[in-house]
């Protein structure tokens, strides 16, 4: 456990770069800048419009469709996580995606409301095990030192490229066919067929097989029902295994799980604030917005790959300390500036401090994961902290109309801060752990 805040040997540097350049992990890569790519193109830029203006839905009715899809994002990643260890990779990430490219057929050819409400909430069940699998994946590689930093930096930049080339082509599409939604539609049909080929490639590593149980109960001639009566049992067994050895392993600080919560809840409070902000408080120009968001996830893209490759050779510790703090200082500043080229300057700041964090979060958290049982207990993990961008929304825009536009900005600066302090606490029990065993 104590390896996120220790340096890598410099011997595993050059395995390090050999797992990322392996059919699995690049694969991994395709796929999440895939799934982002066809999540950013539709939930940013073509749903909302086509609901909203093409078919007249409420706004009710597009809020009530998009936290669907979040929810069926979110809570089957734990389950996910835990088949995702039982059938494979192969067969998890297929099936499930798979669902995605009908949820978008349903999209591309239903209008009702209901359809395309279920399409949304299929949508978020079939890219649920995304980040348990590639977590899950890209720490068995990471090798006897766990050195996953810079893996992690790559997803994550992986991640961010597809979620904003998504609306950017996306959007460049619809002026150029003025609009044509069920062109934009079939194009991310595609992406997801594309997506499914790409998870067939995928290794198909089964621990715990579930046709041991079947092929005792044929061998011995008792017939379907019997068959099925050993698959049950076999299931059942290996849920109750799992949960006894997720209890007996998983040893971690009680404070691990606000931390869980409070890094995503940071981007909740901030997401449905930055467009008002600029529209209403810097009163900016939609193509000087456009190169505002481009400065800051191109500076966080850009500086991910060092990020990663520091914090395996250093550690996290100064990382996270160092990408807390200065996010802090940074976003605190959001509540008083006015000055357009300050707004570039401190957005440029909480982009390095983010391509800090990020990797070095999820480095840090992937050492607290235990050997047995890694997939239900990152997808544990993931839907803990996922579920601060649900309550994160909701609180930023009560601070928006009770107090002001500065107060989500100064919120969010005291929760990062207050992120430094609870990995500053757990941080040092983890040194003091190490010391005594």
């Amino acid at each position: 456990m104590s390896r996120g805040c220790e340096a890598m040997p410099p011997i595993a540097g050059a395995a390090a770069v050999k797992r990322l350049r392996s059919p699995f992990f690049v694969g991994l890569l395709i796929i999440i800048f895939l799934v982002e790519f066809m999540k950013g193109s539709l939930l940013v830029a073509v749903l909302p419009v086509y609901m909203k203006n093409s078919l007249g839905l409420s706004a009710h009715t597009i809020g009530i469709a998009f936290s669907l899809q979040y929810i069926g994002d979110n809570l089957f990643r734990s389950p996910f996580g835990w088949i995702g260890e039982r059938l494979g990779y192969r067969k998890t990430m297929a099936g499930a995606l798979i669902m995605t490219v009908i949820a978008l057929c349903m999209i591309a050819f239903f209008s009702g409301a209901f359809w395309l409400s279920l399409a949304c909430f299929i949508l978020g069940l079939g890219t649920s095990p995304l980040w348990p699998t590639a977590m899950t994946g890209t720490t068995e590689i990471s090798g006897p030192q766990g050195s996953n930093g810079q893996a992690l930096g790559t997803l994550e930049m992986a991640s961010l490229a597809g979620t904003g080339a998504g609306p950017i082509v996306m959007n460049f599409l619809m002026d150029r066919t003025e609009k044509n939604y069920h062109t934009a539609f079939l194009i991310l049909i595609g992406v997801g067929i594309v997506l499914v080929l790409v998870a067939l490639l995928l290794p198909s590593k089964v621990k715990i097989p579930f046709q041991t149980a079947a092929a005792a109960a044929t061998a011995t001639g008792r017939g379907m029902f019997a068959v099925l009566a050993g698959k049950l049992a076999h299931l059942g067994a290996s849920v109750k295994s799992t949960l006894r050895e997720v209890r007996t392993t998983l040893k971690v600080s009680w404070m691990v799980y606000p931390a869980l919560f409070l890094q995503s809840f940071v981007i909740g409070l901030l997401s449905p604030v930055i467009t008002l902000y600029v529209q209403n408080e810097l009163r900016i120009s939609p193509n000087m917005y456009s190169l505002l968001l481009i400065a800051g996830g191109g500076i966080t893209v850009l500086a991910l790959i060092p990020s990663g490759k520091l914090i395996d050779r250093f550690g996290t510790g100064p990382f996270l300390n160092a990408g807390f703090l200065l996010a802090a200082f940074s976003l605190s500043f959001f509540s008083i500036v006015r000055s357009l080229p300050l707004v570039f300057l401190f957005v440029c700041i909480v982009g390095i401090s983010y391509a800090m964090i990020l990797p070095g979060w999820n480095t840090f958290v992937s050492h607290l994961v235990p050997k047995g049982e890694r997939g239900a207990v990152w997808g544990f993990f993931l839907t803990l902290q996922g579920s601060g961008m649900v309550v994160g929304p909701v609180v930023s825009g009560q601070l928006w109309d009770r107090l002001g536009h500065s107060s989500p900005f100064l919120a969010s600066a005291v929760v990062m801060a207050l992120l430094f302090v609870i990995h500053l606490v757990l941080s040092r029990r983890m040194k003091a752990g190490a010391q005594l065993s």
